[in-house]
């Protein structure tokens, strides 16, 4: 049978944009791709990288107080939002050329479309064109969730926010209420709060960051507090009233408040909803995700997914390394199977959580292990007068003395943790730790110090 393309990407985001440059560029395969709304994806334009500017401009009013105590003589003044706004999406702009760019050079056919799946083989495309595909690649990410009992008041025009609205805000609000517990909404909540805004911060379950390890979760929890931000746990929204311009806000445990804002961090969803995957005879899980088997396919042979529709592991460089070995497998004649263990990560609150490998809680349910944990005021912060403090974790197995998962709470918790996450995946034990000689004076040379452990278990 003659197809039109090999094959066809439905999403334009870091995953499906990687594995229709490789298909193409390295495995000659004539390759189109379809993306809705912007390229580059969640990450690019309303996720990772947009975020992760706020966090560094969130820093300075902290880096300026930091300076003063060092000696600095400075005249610290207010926020510029919307200028930063404005050179952040110029920023994005300049992104989004370059992904359209890549995938232009490469060779791929790029329609600024909605696709949705006709057949197991045809692309239908919302302006009339349709196309058939050997392949079908589903890469269209998630989506934040919005509970439906607060949609009519976002939809009346009330400042019912998802994380996605933060980065197009013509102005901060005064104060914000954050809904949720996981990284997201501890991220937004730490942003916001350094950029001036009155925080409070509520979570229906019993600690923050639910998955991560227990320990390090209690201690961020502490110092998020620390910075002003009103962090209640084991509360939930059960009223939310639109009144002189702003939301009033009632909680289960009997707060009731006014809002400039509300954002909701309550989870997201894979966006497959009215794709064509059922009647194209894919079986979608309970919340939406496609299941997929160890190279990605679905159980229609073809057609394959990766990134967060698939509720794997909702991470951009785990899309990627997924877009990565499909083209790989289907296109270069190489079978890959994306590597889904010991994937490293980071939490950008203030300071940072980094973490790789199991939570001494997981690790514990599998073996023995021995815990090493030290916290201690880091000598940057220390002269400068703040409180905060590192945690720097590791859970090791007293069978193979392997160093089963490192946690880290600290400025710059994500860079180290990333070279932390090298040692792991080589099967690193805690002699090694020990053996390596400290880096001095740095808060990193803790990993390699802590000589005796803190308890067993």
């Amino acid at each position: 049978m003659s197809f039109d393309v090999d094959l066809f990407v439905i999403g334009g985001g870091s995953g499906g944009v990687r594995a229709a440059r490789i298909a193409a560029a390295e495995g000659g395969a004539r390759v189109a791709l379809a993306e809705e709304s912007r390229m580059g994806g969640t990450c690019v334009i309303r996720g990772c990288v947009p975020k992760k500017l706020m966090v560094f401009a969130s820093g300075f009013a902290h880096a300026m107080e930091d300076a003063a105590a060092y000696g600095w003589q400075l005249q610290v003044g207010s926020f510029d939002w919307p200028g930063f706004r404005a050179k952040l999406h110029t920023e994005l702009d300049r992104l989004e050329g370059v992904y359209r760019a890549n995938l232009e050079r490469a060779g791929v056919t790029i329609h600024d479309a909605r696709a949705t799946i006709a057949d197991p083989h045809t692309v239908q495309l919302d302006d009339g064109t349709t196309v058939t595909a050997k392949h079908i690649l589903v890469a269209t990410g998630g989506r934040p969730f919005l509970p439906e009992m607060w949609r009519p008041l976002r939809e009346a025009g009330a400042p019912v926010l998802v994380s996605d609205d933060i980065f197009d805000l013509p102005e901060l609000p005064d104060s914000i209420l954050v809904v949720g517990g996981g990284y997201i909404a501890c991220e937004f909540a730490c942003i916001l709060a350094g950029l001036g805004v009155k925080v409070t911060q509520i979570y229906r379950g019993a600690q923050i960051l639910r998955g991560f390890d227990e320990e390090a979760r209690g201690h961020l929890a502490e110092l998020i507090r620390d910075q002003g931000i009103e962090l209640h746990v084991g509360t939930d929204l059960i009223e939310l009233v639109a009144a002189d311009g702003a939301l009033r806000a009632k909680t289960t445990d009997g707060r009731e408040r006014p809002y400039g804002a509300v954002l909701f961090a309550t989870g997201r969803v894979p966006n497959t909803e009215g794709l064509g995957l059922v009647e194209a005879g894919v079986a979608l899980g309970r919340r939406g995700e496609v299941p997929v088997d160890e190279w990605s396919q679905t159980g229609v042979p073809s057609i394959y997914a990766i990134g967060d529709v698939t509720d794997r592991i909702a991470l951009t460089p785990v899309a990627i390394r997924e877009g990565h070995a499909f083209a790989d497998t289907v296109f270069r004649g190489v079978a890959t199977r994306a590597d889904h263990d010991l994937v490293a990560s980071a939490v950008f609150t203030r300071p940072e959580l980094g973490s790789v490998g199991l939570t001494e809680e997981a690790a514990r349910e599998q073996e023995p292990v021995e815990i090493y944990c030290t916290s201690f005021r880091a000598m940057h912060t220390a002269f400068a007068g703040r409180h905060d403090r590192v945690m720097m974790k590791l859970v090791v197995s007293k069978a193979t003395r392997r160093v089963l998962g490192c946690h880290i709470i600290a400025d710059q918790a994500g860079e180290m943790i990333q070279l932390a996450g090298i040692a792991l995946k080589m099967g690193a034990t805690k002699e090694d730790f020990d053996r390596t000689v400290a880096v001095h004076p740095t808060m990193a040379e803790e990993l390699v110090t802590m000589r005796r452990p803190v308890r067993e278990a």
